[in-house]
């Protein structure tokens, strides 16, 4: 596996990896040692590469060219990294998350195949005209896509196309749900297979702890995220629902006071830096998935059983 130092994109895929390992695969995973302790606990085998992404400050520039330009200058520095370590003991298959592209350029170089996990949402049919096309016209792009096109034509891949080149390749595992995916009808199911989420569920107990003691007491958690992590410092907006009393969002939902709600804020933030929203809320720094989600009501649960 080869990764970046983005923690968003280094817990979706550690379930997966965690299995791999379970299966007595040997799993190596080249990524910054900032995640180090994160990628050991999963069972795998650390190969240091050192990153340039500004995760130490989270301090992401807002426009769009320039965010894309740290990724490109990471995996031109990244890819001599990987050689080193793998070129003498080559992987069976490369793992890379959508945003390492020397991994890819590594597999292409070593005739390896590759598989992309991708935390997030994949291209569609439709994406290119829909979405590419408007970034291709932003200040900076043609100097990025030039940049980027000299690189891999002299790094050894035979992809020779950068919009190919940093897309899906021939097989792409997404780690979110279809429903959770744009245009999932668009997209192409022989490329890509959803299989998300994969959950950690030794971390299921290790959230927002709910107020209340004993059966019946503790009221469900609802997330608000406070802000993205690739958004670093720049103000994030936060528009929590407001309701009234009594009528929940949808059928079976527990209604908006009901809920204990978790203001997640980020390291960075701190429980003193963002604009309250309506309403009493525990305000956090990080809180693991798993935790979050609010449950249905037991009512609604029980009619789904009946129809059942």
């Amino acid at each position: 596996m080869v990764g970046i130092p983005i923690v968003s994109h280094v817990l979706p895929s550690l379930a997966l990896i965690r299995e791999l390992v379970a299966r007595r695969h040997r799993a190596t995973y080249a990524n910054d040692p900032f995640v180090a302790d994160r990628i050991e606990s999963a069972g795998a085998e650390l190969v240091p590469c050192t990153s340039t992404l500004p995760v130490v400050d989270n301090d992401w520039p807002a426009d769009p060219i320039a965010a894309a330009s740290l990724f490109l200058d990471d995996a031109i520095q990244a890819l001599p990294q990987l050689h080193t370590a793998y070129d003498d003991d080559p992987a069976d298959l490369y793992l890379y998350d959508v945003g390492a592209y020397a991994a890819r350029a590594l597999a292409e170089a070593q005739g390896r195949p590759v598989v992309q996990l991708s935390p997030t949402f994949v291209g569609w049919g439709g994406y290119e005209e829909e979405v590419a096309a408007h970034l291709r016209k932003l200040p900076g792009a043609d100097a990025y896509q030039d940049r980027f096109a000299r690189w891999f034509a002299d790094c050894g891949a035979t992809t020779k196309d950068v919009d190919t080149f940093s897309g899906s390749p021939t097989r792409t595992l997404a780690l979110i749900p279809r429903a959770m995916q744009p245009h999932a009808d668009r997209v192409d199911t022989d490329r890509v297979t959803f299989v998300g989420p994969c959950f950690d569920t030794r971390d299921a107990s290790r959230g927002a702890a709910r107020p209340g003691h004993g059966p019946g007491t503790c009221r469900p958690v609802q997330a608000v995220a406070g802000r993205h992590p690739g958004r670093g410092r720049h103000p994030a907006r936060r528009r929590p629902h407001r309701e009234h009393d009594g009528h929940p969002r949808e059928p079976g939902r527990p209604a908006l006071h009901r809920l204990h709600r978790v203001l997640t804020l980020g390291r960075h933030e701190g429980a003193g830096g963002a604009a309250r929203p309506c309403g009493p809320v525990d305000r956090r720094e990080c809180v693991p998935r798993a935790a979050a989600p609010a449950p249905r009501s037991t009512a609604g649960a029980a009619r789904r059983r009946h129809r059942a």
